[in-house]
Order: C-alpha cells, then sequence, then structure tokens
C-alpha cells in the first residue's frame, strides 16, 4: 500500500517508477459527487479533473504522478500543491509531439522523475526491474466494438461491457497503451536507457493532445471492429473534433456518449447503451419457462408520466390499449395498468403467453419475461402502424429521442435528450402550469397566435421566470403558449437534424396530441409529421410485438 503511485496518462512512465519498486496504480474511478472539489476548483474544470481532485481529498492517494494532458491537469496539479494532502506529487512536463527535441526534452523530464522518486523513497534505479516492467499489452482479438475518445471511468466501462453483446476493448485516450511492444536495449547504460524510453512513450498511438493524431486512425480502421462506443467528458473538448471527423467516415455503427465522471452521469446512460447494443445484434426473442397462455401477448410501457399496456392476440391485432398515470411507483403503476387492460379486454392473467416490459421503469417490474429499451420498442411499434416511416419523433416525459429506421424497421441511428427536462414533456407540463391551464387546453392555445414571441431560455427554470415575466406584460396566452411550442420544436428539430432525419417522419407519445406543437414542428422540418391514433401506445405496441415474438 506505502508503495502505490498512482497515475492518469498512458503517458506516464509507469515502467521507470516499477523499476525505483513502485506499484502503478491507474486512477480513473468516478465519484458518487464533486463535493471537495467544487470547493476548491473552478465549475468549468472538466469532470475528469473534479473526479481527481475528489480522490485526492478524500485521502485515498498519497502519491501521484501527472503529465500535462491539458490545462484541467495543470489546474488540477496547482491546487493539490497547495493542499497539504500528497507525499509525493510530480508532475511530468512532457512536449505534444513526436520529434528529436521532444525526445531529449522527454528524457530529461525522466531523469527528473527518476531523481526525484528515487530521494523520495531512498531507492536506486533497478535497471533488471525496469526491463522486467515491460510487457506487451493486451489486446482483445476476433469481432468486438471498441470505446474511443476521451477516457473512460472505470464504472462506466464496467456497465458497458456488461451491455454490450461483444467483447469491448477499452481504447479511450488514457488506456489504449502501446509501451512494452519492444524491450529496452540490453546492456545500456541509465542515460541511454532514458533517450530509447522517451522515444517509446511519445510514438504511442497518439492522443488528441499530441500535435499529429493521424495514427489513430488505426483505431477505427481494424476490420474486426463492428461498432464505436465514442465517449466525450463534459467541458473537454479535445475529442469533440475527433468525433465530428469520425462521424462521417465510419463505417461501423457509432454511438456518441458523454460523462461528468460521476456514478450519477452513468446511470442516465443505461438506456443509450441498451438500446445501441440492442441496434447490433438483433433482439433475441428466446425465453425460459413458458407460460400457458392462450394466445395473448402484452407490452408494457413504463414512462415517467403514464404507464401504457398494450395486448395483442395470436394474429399480433390489437385487443387492447390502455394509458394510466404512472403514480409514485413504476412496479405499482404497472400492475394496475395491466390489470386494467386486462379487464378491459375480458382475459385474465393466465391467459397471456408473454410479456415484455419498456420505458424507464421496466427493470422494476418483475413480472415481464424479458426488458427492451424503449428505443427498440418504439421503433418495432412504429414500423407496424405504418412501414413508410423512417424517422420517429417521440417527446417523453422525462427525454427526447429520435429513431431513424430502416425498412425494416429496424434501428439505424438515435440520439436523445436525457440531461434535463428541456424540451420534454416536463418541460411542457412545467409551462401549463405556470399559465394555469391543462396540458389539453394548451394543446390547442397558440394556434391563433399573432404575435411572434420567442423563448430564449430552454431551462425549465429559466423558461418559467420568462414566461411570468410575459404574464406580466399582459403577453397574449395565445403568444407565450407559441413561443414555447417553438422553443421545442427548435430543441427537437436540432436533434432530428443530428440523427440525420428523413422522410416519412412519425411522431409518438403523447406530446404528439399537442396540435400546436405539431403544427410548429412541421413547420420547422418543413414536412409532414404521420400522427396515429396509437401515437402513445407505440412503446407498448412494439413491447408486445416482441412478446410475440417469444411464441
Amino acid at each position: 500500500m506505502n508503495d502505490q503511485v498512482y497515475y492518469v496518462c498512458k503517458y506516464t512512465p509507469v515502467e521507470l517508477l516499477k523499476a525505483f519498486g513502485a506499484e502503478c496504480v491507474h486512477l480513473n474511478a468516478m465519484p458518487k459527487n464533486f463535493e471537495f472539489a467544487e470547493q476548491l476548483a473552478h465549475p468549468n474544470l472538466c469532470g475528469f479533473g473534479k473526479a481527481l481532485l475528489e480522490a485526492v481529498m478524500s485521502g485515498s492517494v498519497r502519491r501521484l504522478v501527472l503529465v500535462n494532458c491539458c490545462d484541467t491537469i495543470r489546474s488540477v496539479y496547482d491546487v493539490l500543491q497547495d493542499s497539504g494532502k500528497l507525499d509525493f506529487l510530480y508532475l511530468v512536463d512532457m512536449l505534444h509531439s513526436d520529434t528529436l527535441c521532444s525526445r531529449e526534452r522527454t528524457a530529461v523530464q525522466l531523469k527528473g522523475l527518476a531523481k526525484a522518486y528515487g530521494e523520495f523513497c531512498h531507492t536506486e534505479f533497478d535497471a533488471e526491474k525496469f526491463r522486467n516492467a515491460f510487457a506487451a499489452p493486451e489486446r482483445v482479438r476476433g469481432p468486438h466494438l471498441a470505446v474511443l475518445g476521451a477516457r473512460m471511468g472505470t464504472e462506466l466501462f464496467e456497465m458497458v461491457q456488461t451491455t454490450m453483446p461483444l467483447p469491448v476493448e477499452n481504447a479511450s485516450c488514457v488506456n489504449h497503451r502501446s509501451v512494452g511492444e519492444v524491450q529496452p536495449p540490453a546492456e545500456a547504460d541509465f542515460d541511454v536507457l532514458m533517450e530509447w524510453y522517451a522515444g517509446e512513450l511519445l510514438r504511442q498511438v497518439p492522443c488528441m493532445r499530441m500535435m499529429d493524431y493521424t495514427g489513430r486512425k488505426q483505431l477505427y480502421n481494424d476490420p474486426d471492429l463492428k461498432g464505436i462506443i465514442y465517449h466525450t467528458v463534459k467541458f473537454c473538448d479535445f475529442y469533440s473534433f475527433e468525433y465530428a471527423q469520425l462521424k462521417q467516415h465510419a463505417a461501423v455503427p457509432l454511438l456518441k456518449i458523454e460523462s461528468d465522471y460521476t456514478v450519477q452521469s452513468s446511470g442516465q446512460l443505461l438506456t443509450r447503451l441498451e438500446a445501441f447494443a440492442e441496434s447490433i445484434a438483433p433482439v433475441s426473442c428466446e425465453r425460459g419457462e413458458k407460460r400457458m397462455g392462450k394466445g395473448y401477448y402484452a407490452g408494457i410501457d413504463s414512462g415517467s408520466t403514464s404507464t401504457d399496456v398494450v395486448i395483442l392476440d395470436q394474429n399480433r391485432e390489437i385487443v387492447t390499449g390502455i394509458i394510466l398515470p404512472t403514480g409514485a411507483g413504476a412496479a405499482i403503476g404497472a400492475e394496475r395498468a395491466l390489470e386494467e387492460a386486462l379487464s378491459d379486454a375480458g382475459l385474465h392473467r393466465d391467459d397471456l403467453d408473454a410479456i415484455v416490459t419498456t420505458g424507464y421503469g421496466r427493470t422494476a417490474i418483475e413480472d415481464g419475461d424479458k426488458s427492451i429499451t424503449e428505443i427498440t420498442c418504439h421503433a418495432r411499434g412504429t414500423h407496424y402502424l405504418d412501414p413508410n416511416v423512417r424517422t420517429v419523433v417521440d417527446i417523453g416525459g422525462q427525454d427526447s429521442k429520435v429513431i431513424r429506421l430502416d425498412e425494416t424497421g429496424a434501428v439505424i441511428n438515435f440520439v436523445m435528450n436525457d440531461k434535463c427536462a428541456a424540451g420534454t414533456g416536463r418541460f411542457l407540463e412545467m409551462m401549463a402550469k405556470t399559465m394555469e391551464m391543462d396540458l389539453d387546453e394548451m394543446s390547442v392555445t397558440g394556434l391563433n397566435y399573432k404575435e411572434d414571441i420567442t423563448i430564449s431560455s430552454m431551462c425549465t427554470v429559466f423558461a418559467e421566470s420568462e414566461v411570468v415575466s410575459l404574464i406580466a406584460q399582459n403577453k397574449a396566452s395565445d403568444d407565450i403558449v407559441h413561443g414555447l411550442n417553438k422553443a421545442v420544436a427548435a430543441k427537437t428539430a436540432a436533434l432530428v437534424k443530428r440523427v440525420g432525419g428523413e422522410e416519412t417522419y412519425m411522431m409518438t407519445g403523447g406530446v404528439s396530441k399537442n396540435k400546436g406543437l405539431v403544427k410548429t414542428l412541421e413547420e420547422k422540418l418543413g414536412t409532414a409529421l404521420v400522427i396515429s391514433d396509437r401515437a402513445q401506445l407505440c412503446g407498448a405496441l412494439g413491447a408486445a410485438l416482441f412478446a410475440a415474438d417469444m411464441a
């Protein structure tokens, strides 16, 4: 424990530290929050920088070696110098290019670290330990997926591994380390070893901090690569540039996710990861013990606002569809909605051959035979209602999503806005309360607006302040609601553009009943939206169709 030295960058000279007897530990954990870091650092410091501060200030790290990856690491180093929390802290000032000058400069830095750490631990450089520290890096072989982009926290990567249908290689900036592929020269003195070692560190597959990062192409030109999960960290711009390029040229499925490096943020990404996994490997409808039903199948969509149930017969015809408020608990809401649907259809629980759950509360429903994401279920339900649809727009209670389909109804691509209430059904619900309207009244208000008002903020709190101000100015309700519809439509249209939406479009979910918003979104997209009378049941319908596949 006393010999543990923590590091955060793949350019860290861990083999040199091991030559002094150090046990090198990759520091990459995601904290629950940034309680300590927010007291010490600027609020716009990236999440990883805050996670690093959190680990040190909590007392779990006593020795730390940093590399000047970016301004964040320099800022963290400055804060930690004054913290008094570390027994040993060192910043390796490594240049961002692989030139002769850079290698000479890096060799000097390596000697400086060796001197500082040797004096700290009263140990001399051991050439044999140094050579033994080099080992060929392990790589995933055969068909696999890869995490690219900015460093991904350990907890989030474990979630990715658990969720994906293929092995996953972590090729994010800090993890794809290639030092060790070549052994050090034999019988060389310390100075020669450090010059050689500097070159090995700098000629790795580059991260985006390097001036020449063209060598990164080998990460996504692997013929065994079947999909990419591209990760970025909030407030870090380095990898946003690469993603923009990769999006244009990737020949495999691509999912972009962003985290703030807290465990909470990783949990919010689970639906995206599961939907991506389902798009790569077709949803398996194999089942265990078979129910002895009578040829009926149920789909339960547990949403944040409503719980929807669809029951199909053996011909895949809709027997009934029920929409009820979710209430305080997903499991209780699902049970109540299912019983209501069975009663409406004149059926009993024993008549059901299979139940599939979807929606944000899907995992809380224990009675289901299988759980499938709402992305995949909305795609399946939409294709059933209209096989010509190629883009699905769903403004849900707590998130908005746009899904692109192929001619078979399979998901080609999707995007979600699930980080806040902006542009969601919850946003509209809060604005309706502010204007003392119910949602039905709000859905038609704004159709006959006179003044073209613009709501400048999509944040629910700030938008509410704007609405209150407009009411105080005696602005007409039609004009205010139209301004709100414009704001939501603009947000939704941006998602459509990101996913590469194409006609025909269908809008699903309860917000599809909002005539004013539908009209405004159609104007924004320049095309008509297909609105089915079963729009709100689309997710449950898709789930029921998957349940029928289990027969």
